[in-house]
C-alpha cells in the first residue's frame, strides 16, 4: 500500500477515525492498551497489504530482539549479556542477509572462481526482498544495544514493543527511529493536539507535493536518459544527473514528511530525516542534513564503536569504511559500493584539509556550497546506474561528449514548479521564518490553505502511483 496510493488515501481516512473513535469513546483505564493493540494490528495489516507471509519475518525478529533485550537485563555480569546481543543481532542481521545480499555474494563468488579456473553452481534462491526490512532491522538491532547499554529498560510489554518496531507511518522505509524517544510515547496515554494534527496534516501535504509534483516529475527525464544513455550525450547525462539529485532528495524526504505528519496527527513524534540538505557547504555537512536517522545510526553504533574520530589516522579509516556500510546498505550493487566508497574518500579529504570544521562566509561560502553540490550530485549518478560501467561510461560523456540536452518543455516546466516549491521551503526553514497559513486563527484561512495545497497537487502532480525509491531498500 503506497503512500501516494487512493487505497492509502481510504486507508488512513477509516484508520485515524477510529483511532480518534478509540480515543474518544473507551473508558479511560484501558484506553492506552486498547490505542495501541489497534496501532499495532494496523500495523500489520498495512505490512501484509505487500505480502502476507513476510509479515512473519517482522515477527520473528520482533520476538527475538525482545526475549534478548529481557535477557541482557536479567543478567548481573556483562560477559553473559553479550551472547544476548550476539544472538540478535545474527538473528535480525541473517534474514537481511539471506533476502538482500545472498544472490549478489554468489554472483561475485562465480564470477572470482571463473576467473580463477573453478567453476561454482550456487543454490538459486527465488527471493523478493521483503519492504522495509533494513529499516525494521536496524532499528531492532539499535534497541538492544541500547538496552545493553543502559540507555534504556528493556520493554516488558510485547505488544508495546512490537508496536515500536512496526509502527506504520515509519515501517518500510523510516525515520530508523530511537527506542529512547518512540518506545515511551507508546507508554503514554495518546492525546489530541490541535495544532500537532494541523502541523502533521501539513506535512503530509507538503510531503505530497516534493513527491507527485517534484520528484515524479524528475524521474520521468531521469528514466528517459539512464534507460537509454547510449542515445544520449554528456548535456543529457548532466541534466539527468541534476534531477536525479532532486528526484531522490523529493521523493524520500516527501516520503518522511508524509510519515512524520501521519504520526503528528495521531499525536506522535517522529525524528526529523532531513534539514534542507541543499544548504550544505561540504560533504560532511551534508550528511548531517541528508537521512539523519540512517546517519546517526551508523554514528552511533559502527563509527563510534569502532573509534570514531579519537583514533589519529585511524579515523580516516573508520569513516572509509562506514560510508563503504552506509553504500552497502542501500542495495546489493557494486554501483551503491561506489557511491558510499565516493562519499568516504569525500569526507577523508574534507577532514584532511580542514574544511569540515570551517564556518565559511562571502564568495568561499558560496563556492564550496557549489562545489559540494556537485560532488553529491555526481556521486549520486552511480546510485542511480544499473552497473558501474555506465555511471563511468555517463561521467566521462560528460566531458568528452558535450551537446544539448534533451528537452521538454512541459515537463520542465513541471519540474521547475517543483524546483520552486521544495526552495521555498528549505529557505523557510533554514532561516527559521515564521509562515504558517495552517495554523491560523481563522478557520476560514486554514480551509483555503488546505484546499488550496490539495488542488494545487492533483492539477500539476503526477497520479501514477511511482514507488517510492527507499521502499527497494
Amino acid at each position: 500500500m503506497l503512500f501516494n496510493s487512493f487505497d492509502f488515501l481510504i486507508f488512513i481516512l477509516i484508520a485515524l477515525t477510529l483511532f480518534f473513535g478509540i480515543n474518544h469513546f473507551v473508558p479511560l483505564k484501558c484506553r492506552r492498551v486498547v490505542s495501541n493493540l489497534y496501532l499495532l494490528g494496523l500495523s500489520y495489516y498495512f505490512y501484509m497489504s505487500w505480502k502476507c507471509e513476510y509479515a512473519l519475518i517482522l515477527l520473528a525478529i520482533t520476538i527475538t530482539t525482545y526475549l534478548c533485550a529481557l535477557g541482557i537485563e536479567k543478567c548481573d555480569h556483562k560477559k553473559w549479556k553479550k551472547p544476548f546481543v550476539a544472538i540478535s543481532i545474527v538473528v535480525s542481521m541473517s534474514f537481511l542477509l539471506v533476502f538482500k545480499y545472498y544472490g549478489f555474494a554468489m554472483d561475485n563468488l562465480g564470477m572470482l572462481a571463473s576467473f580463477m579456473g573453478f567453476k561454482l553452481s550456487p543454490v538459486e534462491l527465488d527471493l523478493i526482498l521483503p519492504i522495509g526490512l533494513s529499516f525494521f532491522t536496524f532499528q531492532s538491532i539499535s534497541y538492544v544495544v541500547d538496552v545493553y547499554r543502559k540507555k534504556v529498560n528493556a520493554e516488558r510489554n510485547f505488544f508495546t514493543y512490537a508496536l515500536y518496531l512496526s509502527f506504520f507511518p515509519q515501517l518500510v522505509a523510516g525515520p530508523i527511529e530511537r527506542s529512547y524517544t518512540l518506545l515511551p510515547q507508546f507508554r503514554e496515554l495518546p492525546k489530541f493536539d490541535s495544532k500537532k494534527a494541523l502541523r502533521g496534516l501539513n506535512l503530509m501535504l507538503c510531503g505530497y507535493f516534493i513527491k507527485l509534483v517534484l520528484a515524479d516529475h524528475c524521474s520521468e527525464y531521469v528514466d528517459a536518459i539512464f534507460n537509454n544513455y547510449e542515445m544520449h550525450n554528456g548535456g543529457s547525462y548532466l541534466v539527468a544527473s541534476l534531477l536525479f539529485f532532486f528526484q531522490i532528495y523529493g521523493d524520500f524526504s516527501g516520503y518522511s514528511l508524509i510519515a512524520i505528519g501521519c504520526a503528528g496527527i495521531m499525536g506522535y513524534d517522529l525524528m526529523q530525516n532531513f534539514r534542507q540538505p541543499m544548504f550544505a557547504t561540504s560533504v560532511s555537512n551534508f550528511w548531517r542534513r541528508w537521512h539523519i536517522s540512517l546517519t546517526t545510526w551508523f554514528k552511533d553504533y559502527v563509527y563510534i564503536p569502532l573509534g570514531g574520530s579519537r583514533c589519529g589516522r585511524r579515523t580516516y579509516f573508520n569513516l572509509f569504511i562506514v560510508f563503504l556500510l552506509s553504500g552497502l546498505w542501500h542495495g546489493a550493487n557494486w554501483t551503491f559500493v561506489c557511491w558510499g566508497a565516493l562519499n568516504g574518500m569525500y569526507l577523508c579529504i574534507e577532514r584532511f584539509m580542514g574544511w569540515s570544521k570551517k564556518d565559511w562566509t562571502g564568495v568561499a561560502r558560496l563556492c564550496h556550497w557549489f562545489m559540494t553540490f556537485v560532488l553529491v550530485m555526481l556521486a549520486f549518478a552511480f546510485f542511480r546506474a544499473q552497473t558501474v560501467a555506465q555511471a563511468v561510461y555517463m561521467m566521462k560523456g560528460i566531458v568528452t561528449n558535450p551537446g544539448m540536452p534533451y528537452f521538454s518543455p512541459i515537463l520542465m516546466a513541471y519540474i521547475a514548479l517543483g524546483v520552486a516549491g521544495l526552495l521555498a521551503r528549505d529557505y523557510k526553514e533554514e532561516k527559521g521564518l515564521e509562515f504558517a497559513p495552517y495554523d491560523s486563527p481563522r478557520l476560514a484561512y486554514r480551509c483555503a490553505y488546505f484546499i488550496g495545497m490539495a488542488t494545487f497537487i492533483l492539477l500539476f502532480g503526477t497520479l501514477n502511483g511511482n514507488t517510492f525509491i527507499y521502499f527497494q531498500f
